[in-house]
């Protein structure tokens, strides 16, 4: 590594302890819901609700008790107005919904291309981009998260077709690309694309992949899967182990979100959520 780099990554290296100690208050925020999940602070992934308009999706992620969501592009297009935006921030204030992350978002070599997502990542208020960024993609990053304080939290996507992984199918494979980069470049990592990897002869132990990630976990898309009926089901359904995956954020001092996503039953997953959420809270309460 160049004396650059290594420099760069030493300046680096206060934020994100100041950001660590600022997520702990988002964790235990103001609407108690990090009293109901034990100092997690969990949301919902909007594309749950992805055959709902906005307002309908922050009604049900209300509903179910949920504070903060991950929104998708369906729901806030990346072209939106500053007008538009504002809109969004007052109808999310109106059903109590914190807007916390955004995505699964592409990512390029071209720094203006990027910039331009991190512009209206900072007018909505969001503090991580889950990604998928282009390997050529880094040096770009690097830049815009010490310029933003807004993590790139890198999602995996498990089988992609053809017999193929997606190119950051584990946390071993991200890590790696990782680890000489910002400190605020880590992951947002999802069970169900683990657990489906498994389809492939992958076997992705999600609570193994946590602890690999260590201090460079973002985000967590939390969902169960069954490899044999190619479905998303309820918490502990399939095989995830929620207990064993909160014991390894513990473990490794995570601070940032969880999002339930669900993508069985896109007419109205709600009544498989409402179940989720409840498991979710018992874990949490446990751990």
């Amino acid at each position: 590594m160049s004396a650059n780099r290594r420099e760069f990554l030493r300046s680096s290296a206060a934020t994100i302890i100041g950001l660590t100690a600022g997520r702990h208050a988002l964790a235990d925020d103001k609407n108690g819901q990090g009293g109901d999940f034990n100092g997690f602070t969990v949301g919902v992934q909007s594309y749950t609700f992805r055959n709902f308009k906005l307002e309908p999706a922050l009604k049900k992620t209300q509903e179910l008790g949920l504070k903060h969501a991950e929104f998708f592009q369906a729901h806030v297009p990346l072209n939106s107005t500053d007008d538009q935006i504002k809109a969004v921030k007052k109808l999310c204030g109106d059903y109590g919904i914190t807007p916390n992350s955004y995505g699964v978002q592409s990512f390029v070599k071209n720094h203006e291309t990027n910039k331009k997502v991190f512009d209206f990542a900072q007018k909505l208020g969001v503090k991580y981009l889950s990604a998928d960024p282009t390997k050529d993609s880094f040096d770009s990053l690097d830049k815009l998260v010490d310029e933003t304080k807004i993590a790139i939290a890198i999602h995996p996507h498990g089988p992609v077709g053809g017999g193929k992984l997606h190119q950051w199918y584990s946390a071993e494979v991200i890590l790696k690309a990782v680890k000489d980069h910002h400190p605020l470049i880590g992951t947002c990592l999802d069970t169900g694309h683990l657990i489906r990897a498994a389809q492939l002869g992958v076997m992705l132990d999600p609570a193994t992949e946590v602890r690999t990630m260590g201090a460079r976990n973002f985000g967590l898309h939390l969902k169960d899967h069954d490899n044999a009926r190619r479905t998303d089901v309820v918490y502990g359904k399939g095989v995830l182990n929620v207990p064993e995956v909160l014991k390894a954020l513990r473990d490794v001092k995570f601070t940032g979100y969880i999002s339930i996503e669900y993508e069985a039953n896109p007419e109205d997953p709600s009544a498989d959520v409402k179940e989720c959420v409840a498991i979710l809270k018992d874990a949490a309460r446990k751990v």
